[in-house]
Formats: structure tokens, C-alpha cells, sequence
């Protein structure tokens, strides 16, 4: 496995490769102004860009180098790279028209269109491109390399609420811009009145793309699409209501450490004060002198929890499941790539994040989540010498389960002056520019039935070797039998849909032969 795994990445590289200097030979060099230089910069040093159109274009390199082709003009003509919200009409913001919020079951984040509030306008129509390219681009920064679920609500929508224009303009971004972006399309709610449109709209995704086409009503939508990221009108419980400004984002906040919430920065700095204040009150009516808290250097902070972990490393890691993917970062390498795998099982509970640190400086890190009463992260911030590695455990806790939907935030910052700084101080001065961040989601391991598992329990029970191995066999002839039950299934809901077709047709044959007897009676 790990041999297809070494030949499979050195073809990609090989394709990669070619793509780039068959880019240069044939589109580079006659393309004058064509392409923005950015574009092609980012081309020519971002490995994950290239793959991205090879894989939706299934490795053919004559169609990547096409979509390319196109992909890079449009960008250029619609000056993607400087588009940001001051470029943008303020009442499409306030609109709420489209918007980023919320993830569905698999963990992908919500692309939301209220088709209700879309009229056609011909002079309006280029600033509403270039809103829809303004979150695109958004998101593609924050979250490069994850899909996107595009979701269409219906509700309360008719046929002047349908641009065909702008429709075909969002799926080319899906299908020629943004490469690999589309995890899924849903169309929640549509009226049969437009039907015919949405016929035409499924001719322009393509085969590639047809496939995540998904109409659903409001209670099929909770399918794709749990009851917390759902609006009441669908059914859902989310409370979320879309106003501006600010836009809506992530809500990445500081995770659980080892002895309970992690406060916040200006939280620490109120109780310094409020400790200050209690020392000096209690210093004044007793003879004694109270000892005032110290805030810690971060440099020592972080040399002394070195030393307390040098003895515990390897047992704080262990049971922690290994990265076997990386990021590869300006400052700091992050292991795994994307997603932390989670399951149910005692087991299951622990991942490893390993940082490394690239640069010739110290570098400082801390670790975020959206959902930090779920999880426990040792060290959840610290620092990383030059050419060091850091392992970060991060652990379920309590009786609580991880989701899709959970993310974690890796930032990084080189350190000056690392003799003096603080960490509170330090991560207030640092500007954003400077500082490098990664997401991860989480991704949750199937686990088999519980029957199953009671099965396997009781046979493993007996200590018996020849029951352990029967239990194993058993046990992989249970998941065979699950899945030949799941086709079986889809078969016998064919079988009903024939059956149902033939029992009409024996239905219309006697209405005819009825009909035919009734004309031949004499009258």
C-alpha cells in the first residue's frame, strides 16, 4: 500500500510538472497581458493549485491547462485579487443575500444564496458577480483546499427571481474558477414552476458535477445538513440572523488547557488587577506582606514547561493516533495536513499535532477551536525552537463526541527580542501579517454496530486464541453482510418501482380491452 501510495504521489508530481511547463511554453509566453501576475506566480510555486485543476479535470493536462487558461483570464478581468470589502456596493452586504455560515454533516462550510431576494438587473449584475467572487476568495484564503456545500433556499422565490445569467456564472465558478471547491450543490425548496430552469442549469454543470446536484425539500434537506445549521423556516434550531457589519465568520476560541478554560487575554489582565488590588488590602490589615501574582516571561514559561514535559513526553503521546500527512508552512510544518481523526472508542480519543519549526528564529504558536468545551490541548501555546519539533495532544474529554463541524486553529509568529517578550504582550504587538495560520477540521471514524461489538467482547472474553481469530473472520463477514444488505436493499426499491410500472400497464390493458368491448356491443 505504501508503495502505490510513493508511485501514486511521484505521477502527480510528474503531471504537475509538465502541467507548469507546458503552461509556460504554450499560454505564458503569447499571453501579454492576459493573466494577472499574481496568478501566475501562485501558479508556478503552489503545488496545490496545479493539482487542484488536474484533479477536476481527472489528469488530463490538455483540459487543466484550458481551465487554467480560462480561470486566470476571468480572474484578471474581474481584478480577483483586489477585490475586498470597500470594493464592493455596502447594500449587498446588507443584502444577506449570500453569505458563508455554518457546516453540514460532513463538515463542509455552508455557501448560502436567499434566491428570494435576487431580482434580475442588468446594471447590477457585474457587482453581483463580483460578491460572489468576493466570498469565494474570501474563503479560499482561510480555508484553502476545503469544499464548499452551496445551498440554494428556495423559499418564497418564483420565476423573477431567476437571472439564468447569474446561475450559470456561479456554477462556471465552481466548475472553471474554483476547482475542487464543490463538495455538494442542494436546492432546498424549489417551486415545480421552475422545474424547466433548473433542467437547463443541470445541462451546464457537466458530468463532473452533476453528481452533487441535490434537490431536497425541507425535511430531506436535514439530511445533508444537521437541525443546528439549519434556519427555523427549514425545520432547524440555528438562532443565527445574517446582519452587517461585522460579516459573519468562524468563531475559532481559545481551547481547554490541562487545568480547566484558558481565559482570555483581557480577562488575565483584569484579574492581575483585581489580585493587585486584594494583596494590597490584605497586606494593610495584616502585618504580613502579600505576595503579588507575577506575570510569567514567556520565554521561561515556556523553558519550564519543557522540563516538566521532558520526562512525560512519550506517556502524554501515548495512545495519541500520528499524523501521517503535512502542511507545509513558512514557519512552521503542521502535521497532520488537514483533519484530526476521531472515533468512539477510548482509543479514538487522542490525536497528535506536530509542529516544526522551518525558520532560523524561535517561533511562537498557540492553538484555537470552535468548539473548546469538547477539548483538552497540551501545550495548547508555547514555542518552537529553530529545527525543533513540538507534539500538541490533543484529547475528547468528558462524554463529549467530535464532529465534522469542529475546527482547530494552528497560528504561528517568528519571535524578536525573545528574552523580553510575553506571551499576552507578544501576541497584542504582533501584526496579523505576520502571523501564519492553518486549519484543520476533525473527521470522525466509522464505527461498527454495537452488536457487533457486544459479539466481540463476549468471544474475545474467553481468552480463547482459535476465538479471537474466529471473532476477526466473523467480524469482517458482519460488515460484508452490512453492505450486501444495503445493495439488496437499493435492489428491492428497483424491483417495487417495476412492479408498480407493470401493475399500471396490466391496470391500462384492461381499461382498453374494457373500452374495446364496451365499442363492440351493439347498440
Amino acid at each position: 500500500m505504501a508503495e502505490l501510495e510513493r508511485t501514486a504521489e511521484q505521477d502527480l508530481a510528474k503531471k504537475v510538472d509538465e502541467t507548469r511547463q507546458r503552461f509556460k511554453d504554450e499560454l505564458l509566453q503569447d499571453s501579454g497581458d492576459k493573466y494577472d501576475s499574481r496568478d501566475v506566480e501562485r501558479l508556478q510555486k503552489d503545488d496545490a493549485v496545479v493539482e487542484g485543476y488536474l484533479t477536476w479535470r481527472l489528469y488530463v493536462v490538455d483540459d487543466a491547462l484550458k481551465m487554467i487558461d480560462e480561470s486566470l483570464q476571468w480572474r484578471k478581468e474581474f481584478g480577483v485579487n483586489d477585490i475586498s470589502e470597500s470594493t464592493i456596493p455596502k447594500w449587498m452586504f446588507e443584502s444577506g443575500s449570500v453569505y458563508l455560515h455554518g457546516y453540514d454533516k460532513e463538515g463542509n462550510k455552508l455557501f448560502w444564496f436567499k434566491v428570494k431576494q435576487h431580482i434580475k438587473d442588468a446594471k447590477t449584475i457585474l457587482d453581483k458577480k463580483k460578491y460572489v467572487a468576493f466570498w469565494l476568495e474570501r474563503y479560499a484564503k482561510k480555508e484553502p483546499g476545503m469544499p464548499l456545500t452551496v445551498v440554494f433556499d428556495m423559499a418564497e422565490s418564483g420565476l423573477s427571481n431567476i437571472d439564468m445569467d447569474f446561475v450559470k456564472y456561479v456554477i462556471n465558478c465552481f466548475k472553471i474558477y474554483y476547482p475542487k471547491f464543490l463538495s455538494k450543490m442542494i436546492i432546498v425548496d424549489m417551486p415545480w414552476i421552475m422545474n424547466a430552469a433548473w433542467k437547463i442549469v443541470k445541462s451546464w454543470l457537466g458530468p463532473e458535477a452533476i453528481s452533487k446536484l441535490k434537490f431536497a425539500s425541507k425535511s430531506e434537506v436535514q439530511n445533508f445538513i444537521g437541525l443546528e445549521y439549519l434556519p427555523p423556516h427549514m425545520g432547524g434550531t440555528d438562532p443565527f440572523k445574517y446582519s452587517y457589519p461585522p460579516l459573519p465568520d468562524d468563531d475559532f476560541q481559545t481551547p481547554i488547557c490541562d487545568n480547566g478554560p484558558i481565559v482570555s487575554e483581557e480577562e488575565t489582565e483584569s484579574k492581575d488587577g483585581e489580585m493587585e488590588s486584594k494583596d494590597a488590602l490584605e497586606s494593610s490589615l495584616n502585618s504580613e506582606v502579600a505576595v503579588k501574582p507575577k506575570k510569567v516571561n514567556f520565554l521561561e514559561d515556556s523553558l519550564r514547561a519543557e522540563d516538566n514535559d521532558r520526562g512525560d513526553t512519550s506517556a502524554r503521546t501515548k495512545g495519541a493516533r500520528k499524523p501521517l500527512t503535512t502542511f507545509k508552512g513558512p514557519l512552521l510544518d503542521v502535521s497532520p495536513s488537514e483533519e484530526l481523526s476521531f472515533g468512539s472508542g477510548e482509543t479514538e480519543k487522542k490525536c497528535l499535532i506536530i509542529l516544526s519549526n522551518v525558520t532560523k528564529n524561535q517561533v511562537a504558536f498557540k492553538v484555537r477551536t470552535t468548539a473548546p468545551e469538547k477539548y483538552r490541548v497540551k501545550p495548547s501555546s508555547s514555542c518552537c525552537e529553530p529545527g525543533a519539533s513540538v507534539d500538541i495532544v490533543v484529547s475528547l474529554h468528558g462524554g463529549f463526541q467530535a464532529s465534522p463541524q469542529d475546527r482547530f486553529l494552528v497560528m504561528a509568529a517568528e519571535m524578536d527580542n525573545v528574552g523580553s517578550q510575553e506571551l499576552t504582550q507578544f501576541w497584542k504587538e504582533v501584526p496579523k501579517t505576520k502571523v501564519m495560520e492553518h486549519r484543520l477540521r476533525c473527521h470522525v471514524l466509522e464505527t461498527i454496530k454495537p452488536t457487533a461489538s457486544i459479539l466481540k467482547d463476549s468471544i474475545v472474553d474467553t481468552g480463547n486464541n482459535g476465538q479471537q481469530e474466529f471473532n476477526t473472520v466473523l467480524m469482517k463477514l458482519m460488515a460484508s453482510n452490512s453492505r450486501l444488505e444495503q445493495k439488496l436493499n437499493s435492489s428491492l426499491w428497483v424491483q417495487k418501482v417495476l412492479m408498480g410500472l407493470v401493475l399500471v400497464l396490466v391496470v391500462l390493458n384492461l381499461l382498453c380491452l374494457y373500452l374495446l368491448g364496451t365499442a363492440q356491443q351493439p347498440s
